[in-house]
């Protein structure tokens, strides 16, 4: 069951933002209480009975300021979402005039700040590279994993697995995320990506998200793969990732992997009182 307390009579009010196409509803609680489950988080996440997300984000005012709390279309909780947070944090520091801002999230605290011609930055924080932190079943390199293609495993918060090939664009991605999403080393599941060296320091990169799908872009997908490319030797620390949504850059630093790109609050609505009392 999923309710709201406090409720305004109109229904619960929400936002539809998205990050190059990957998108998000946005639920402020900061104010008031919402109870959010992993049912209504699918129900909203549905794109012909519902609103529609590849992400499900709650903002709440936490002991340290504003937490975020994230959910995958299946209902699934994710500690780390990349885009959504840009989105956010943007969202707020028009809101509160500042032009930096740090926030909490299951990931840890995260800083984020406007780089300027209206994109937004976050530091997603220090890759895990570890096989006991991203997690993986058993303890191995994680910069080649024993899977056909070696890829590399890489923890944001979540756990990714990026495959380098030859041509981003040729693979079927809807049978190859499927097929690595469950590979049992990854016992939380995985993100997958596959990601092609296209240039000096410039990748093309498809993601398949896990719990979600084929996604149009991933922010902590595309900080995975900028640490696994600079691992691997095929870039520097500084890279520009093009993927199916467009253009996101990402400089892994001594704090952590900063990510940069453009963010859309598309539009705010309300769910209506009939689609709540459809849940309980």
């Amino acid at each position: 069951m999923a309710a709201m307390r406090d409720a305004d009579d109109i229904g619960l009010p929400f936002m539809k933002m998205h990050g190059l196409g990957n998108d998000f509803v946005v639920l402020d609680a900061r104010d008031h209480v919402i109870d959010v489950s992993p049912d209504l988080a699918k129900a909203l996440g549905d794109r012909h009975r519902g609103v529609g997300f590849d992400q499900l984000a709650v903002m709440e005012t936490g002991r340290n300021g504003l937490h975020l709390t994230f959910y995958n279309a299946d209902g699934s909780l994710s500690a780390a979402c990349g885009n959504a947070t840009r989105c956010i944090a943007r969202y707020v520091m028009q809101e509160t005039g500042t032009n930096e801002l740090e926030l909490s999230t299951d990931r840890g605290a995260l800083q984020a700040r406007d780089a300027g011609k209206g994109l937004t930055s976050v530091n997603m924080g220090h890759p895990q590279t570890d096989w006991s932190e991203i997690p993986l079943s058993c303890a191995m390199d994680t910069l080649s994993l024993p899977i056909d293609g070696s890829p590399v495993a890489t923890g944001m918060g979540n756990p990714h697995c990026t495959f380098f090939v030859d041509d981003a664009d040729r693979v079927d991605l809807a049978a190859f995320g499927a097929a690595h999403e469950h590979h049992p080393l990854f016992p939380k599941r995985t993100n997958v990506q596959v990601a092609a060296r296209v240039g000096p320091d410039h990748l093309r990169m498809r993601v398949w998200e896990r719990g979600v799908g084929i996604t149009l872009a991933s922010g902590s997908s595309s900080c995975a793969t900028a640490v696994a490319a600079a691992r691997r030797g095929l870039t520097g620390r500084s890279v520009r990732i093009d993927l199916d949504g467009g253009t996101l850059h990402v400089d892994w630093r001594e704090d952590g992997v900063w990510m940069t790109g453009p963010t859309m609050h598309v539009f705010s609505g309300h769910l209506t009182q009939e689609f709540m009392g459809s849940l309980t």
